[in-house]
C-alpha cells in the first residue's frame, strides 16, 4: 500500500469515527425550541469581571460563559453569544431575537412571570470609590446627597432607588443618581470625577479592587439569586437538568472557585417561578 493510500485510508476513518462519536450525542431539545434550530443563542453583556468579560485577545471569558458551554455540551447543542448592553436584553428575549439572557440577571417576581428563569448562583451589590477617595461610607445613607453611577435598568438601579426613597421618606437628602449602559462607562465617569461613588455587583466590585481602580466601602447589600432566563419551557428544563449533572461531576464547583463567585444555597437547580401567561 502507498503512503498516500495510507493516509486517505486514516482521514477517512477518522472522519467515520467523528460521525459515530456526533451520532452518540442526541440533543435534548426540540429544534422548535431555538430561534435557530439546535443553536442555542444567548445574550451576554461582557463587562462585568469575573462573570463575563472579554480578555486581551477579545475572547469571551468568564463563569456565564463557561458554564453555559459545559450546559450546551451536555445538552448537545451548539451555544452562541450575542454581545449587547443590557438595556435591550428584556424587550428582546421578549421579541424572540434570541434564546436566554445570560448575564447573571437577578431574579424578581416579575422577571419570573415574563420568562421560565433558572437561578444559578447568588449576588449582592457593593458601593464602591476611586482608592484614594476621603469619603468615609458605612451604609447605603451615607450616600444621601451625592452623585452615584449605576448601571441603567438593572436590579442594581432598582434597589437603589428602592433604598433611595426609603431614605427620603425618612428625611434625608436624595441620591443624585447617574446612569450608564456599563460597568466600564461607570467607572470611567468615576475616574473622569463625574461622581463620588458607584455601585454594581460585589464581584465586579471586587474585580475591580484587584485591578487597584476601586475601593468597596459596602458590600453584600441587596443579596439574592441571579438566573438564566428562557423564552421556551423546554429548553429551561433541560438546562436545570445540565446544571445538576455539572453539579454532581464536579464541574460546577470547580467553575465557582475558578471565578470566586457565590454558589446558589439550594442544592438543585429548577425553574423558578410561574412563567409566562
Amino acid at each position: 500500500m502507498t503512503m498516500r493510500r495510507l493516509l486517505l485510508g486514516l482521514a477517512g476513518a477518522a472522519l467515520l469515527g467523528g460521525a459515530a462519536g456526533a451520532q452518540t450525542c442526541t440533543p435534548r431539545v426540540p429544534a422548535g425550541s431555538f430561534v435557530e434550530g439546535g443553536k442555542w443563542t444567548m445574550s451576554i453583556n461582557p463587562t462585568l469581571p469575573p462573570q463575563q468579560f472579554v480578555d486581551s485577545r477579545g475572547e469571551l471569558q468568564g463563569l456565564n460563559v463557561e458554564l453555559a458551554r459545559a450546559a450546551a455540551a451536555k445538552m448537545c447543542v451548539e451555544p452562541v453569544f450575542l454581545r449587547m448592553d443590557f438595556p435591550p436584553m428584556i424587550p428582546g428575549l421578549r421579541a424572540g431575537r434570541f434564546d436566554t439572557i445570560n448575564t447573571g440577571m437577578f431574579w424578581t417576581e416579575e422577571r419570573s412571570s415574563m420568562f421560565y428563569v433558572v437561578p444559578y448562583a447568588q449576588q449582592a451589590i457593593s458601593i464602591y470609590t476611586l482608592p484614594n477617595s476621603a469619603l468615609n461610607l458605612t451604609k447605603f445613607d451615607d450616600l444621601s446627597g451625592r452623585t452615584v453611577g449605576v448601571e441603567t435598568g438593572t436590579y442594581n438601579e432598582r434597589k437603589a432607588r428602592e433604598a433611595n426613597a426609603e431614605m427620603v421618606a425618612r428625611g434625608l437628602r436624595p441620591v443624585n443618581f447617574r446612569t450608564f449602559s456599563t460597568a466600564s462607562e461607570t467607572v470611567a465617569a468615576l475616574r473622569a470625577g463625574q461622581l463620588e461613588a458607584a455601585i454594581n455587583i460585589d464581584e465586579t466590585a471586587n474585580e475591580m479592587v484587584s485591578r487597584g481602580i476601586a475601593k468597596i466601602h459596602v458590600r453584600s447589600l441587596f443579596g439574592t439569586d441571579i438566573t438564566y432566563a428562557f423564552r421556551d419551557r423546554a429548553l429551561a428544563q433541560a438546562f436545570a437538568a445540565a446544571l445538576n449533572e455539572l453539579k454532581a461531576d464536579g464541574t460546577y464547583d470547580r467553575l465557582f472557585d475558578k471565578f470566586g463567585m457565590t454558589r446558589l444555597a439550594n442544592t438543585s437547580f429548577a425553574i423558578r417561578g410561574s412563567g409566562p401567561n
